[in-house]
Formats: structure tokens, C-alpha cells, sequence
């Protein structure tokens, strides 16, 4: 059975205070905060999610934040930098705006395309690139506009411990379509207009530590809870320790740790981020799963307050 993702769901990292995340990625990036909750693992963190307008799947990476917790090392067997995508026309407007918030950038070509690189608060690698493919984002905050705001994620960067061996999970198991080479890099190509750029890093470096200042995983789409199963079954067919079905609320996750190290989620795209809450005041209220709800009073005293604050 060949299947195909359509490219990412969504991207989850480690960083540091809470609110500093929100600034930069609300007040800085103009990301709307759709969904505030906790780590279902760890009651006691956030699990924040920032994306478009409506929270689409291929726009949406979150965070667990902890304050205080240790540095990591971005290295091999992570996801190295998050791409983000923008209007054509609008690199200007996110230089000066980077420039504005004194960030430093670099700019940077691959596979004929202009990519503005640059580091969040916490360390995180992240890039810029314009593209056509993708709907804008009618999501406007601070001096972002519609004509200017991130559509989605670009794609990503991997930097795999084996990279020949990523490279073809991406192929055999996910479905990506091989682009080509150019230098360090093997670019793969997924079928959504946005999140579906992924370049391989094909030389190795040093091994990646989990920490503050690095992506966890990278989830991949499937369209529902059937095509999910499918999903599972395709993954373990090939070879893929893949766990049980976790429920997300806002998604089904399954995961698996490819090769070259990298941990693999594949989630579903319903039910989506507006079934707790109206699509109106998404991410304006910590929500919590039915089996924390009775601790809400202890968990909302122990999480250091957030607000999403307008920066410009």
C-alpha cells in the first residue's frame, strides 16, 4: 500500500519563559495563539500552540515552555531549522521588522530561493521564505497585515544521523516526492501548499540534545482517524516501532523514531482547535482536558501568567 502525506501538521519544541515565547511569536511573527492548555504528559506546563487564523494544519507549531530549565544543543536527529512562508513581496517588510525588534538575520540561498535565517528568544533556528503556493493568512497583529503574514510553515531542515536513511522514510514511508541536490542538502516534496519543503541535511555533525532551544518532533498529516490507523499499519509494515494511538483532543497522535533519530508524529487533522472553544476566542482561555478539569484552580495558580500583548 503507497500512501502520501500531505506535508506537516505541525512542528513541537522546547523553550524557555512562557511569555517571552508568546512576545516573540505573537508580538514579534504576528502568529495568532490558538489554543493554551497543558502538557498532557505534564500536567503541571504549558502546551501552547501558535498558527494561523484558524489554526490550520501545516501553520500550527507549539511549545512547552519551562522557565528556568537547561539549554539544549541543536545537532543531529532533530528537526535543525522551522521554515516559515510569506507572500511574494513581502522579505522587506520582515527584514526591517526583524530589524526593528533588534534580531539578527542572515540571509541565505537554496535551491534558487532567498531565505532570511534568524533565532528565536530561546535558541530555536528558524527561516523566511516567499512563496506563491499557500492562501494568506486574513490574520492581522500589530503592524502585520494580511499582505504580509506568515501563511504556514515553509517545510523544515532535518538533520539526521543518517541521512541516506531519512531520506528514504521520507520516500518509502511518508511519501515525499525526491526534488533533487544541491550541495549539503536533499530537497523533498509533499503535496499541501504549505508545510511541504523538506530539505535533508546530508552530512552529519554533532548529536542533538534535548533541551531548551530545540524542536521535540515533527508530526505529519493524516486526514482522519481511519486514514490514521492506515497509517499505523503502513508505518509498522515498514519497519517503524510505532506506538499506540494517543488522543490529543484537538488530534490523534501516533509516534515513531525514524533511522536517523528524528521522532516522527503522524496526527489527524480533525476534529481541530475550535470544538472546546468558538473559533472567535480560540487560544483566549486555558483549556483543559476533561480528566484535569477538577484540577483547574491548582494548575491555573502554578502556571506563570500569560498574556498576548501587542509589541509594535
Amino acid at each position: 500500500m503507497k500512501k502520501h502525506t500531505t506535508g506537516i501538521h505541525h512542528i513541537t519544541a522546547i523553550v524557555g519563559h512562557p511569555q517571552e515565547n508568546v512576545d516573540f511569536y505573537a508580538g514579534v511573527l504576528g502568529l495568532r495563539l490558538v489554543k493554551k492548555t497543558i502538557n498532557f504528559d505534564d500536567p503541571g506546563t504549558y502546551h501552547l500552540y501558535f498558527g494561523n487564523e484558524g489554526g490550520k494544519p501545516g501553520s500550527i507549531i507549539t511549545f512547552f515552555p519551562w522557565a528556568d530549565a537547561y539549554q539544549g544543543r541543536i545537532g543531529d536527529g532533530q528537526v535543525g531549522v522551522t521554515t516559515y512562508v510569506v507572500p511574494a513581496g513581502s522579505m522587506d517588510f520582515w527584514k526591517n521588522r526583524l530589524s526593528k525588534f533588534d534580531i539578527e538575520y542572515t540571509v541565505a540561498e537554496r535551491f534558487g530561493e532567498t531565505y532570511l535565517q534568524f533565532d528565536d528568544p530561546h535558541g530555536l533556528h528558524l527561516e523566511i521564505v516567499e512563496r506563491e503556493e499557500g492562501e494568506l493568512n486574513p490574520f492581522t497583529f500589530g503592524d502585520v497585515t494580511k499582505e504580509t503574514a506568515i501563511k504556514g510553515f515553509g517545510g523544515a531542515i532535518l538533520f539526521s544521523a543518517r541521512p541516506e536513511e531519512t531520506a528514504a522514510t521520507l520516500v518509502d514511508v511518508m511519501g515525499l516526492e525526491l526534488v533533487g541536490t544541491e550541495g549539503d542538502y536533499t530537497r523533498f516534496k509533499a503535496t499541501s501548499d504549505i508545510g511541504n519543503i523538506i530539505d535533508v541535511k546530508m552530512t552529519t555533525g554533532v548529536r542533538g540534545t534535548m533541551g531548551v532551544g530545540t524542536v521535540h518532533h515533527i508530526a505529519w498529516r493524516a486526514n482522519d482517524d481511519a486514514d490514521h490507523l492506515e497509517w499505523q499499519k503502513h508505518a509498522m509494515d515498514h519497519g517503524q516501532h510505532v506506538t499506540e494511538v494517543k488522543d490529543r483532543n484537538y488530534f490523534n497522535a501516533i509516534y515513531f523514531r525514524e533511522s536517523g533519530e528524528i521522532l516522527f508524529e503522524i496526527a489527524t487533522d480533525p476534529p481541530g482547535f475550535a470544538h472546546d472553544e468558538s473559533y472567535e476566542t480560540m487560544g483566549s482561555q486555558l483549556m483543559l482536558p476533561k480528566q484535569y478539569e477538577p484540577l483547574r484552580d491548582r494548575l491555573e495558580m502554578s502556571l506563570i501568567p500569560i498574556e498576548v500583548r501587542p509589541l509594535d
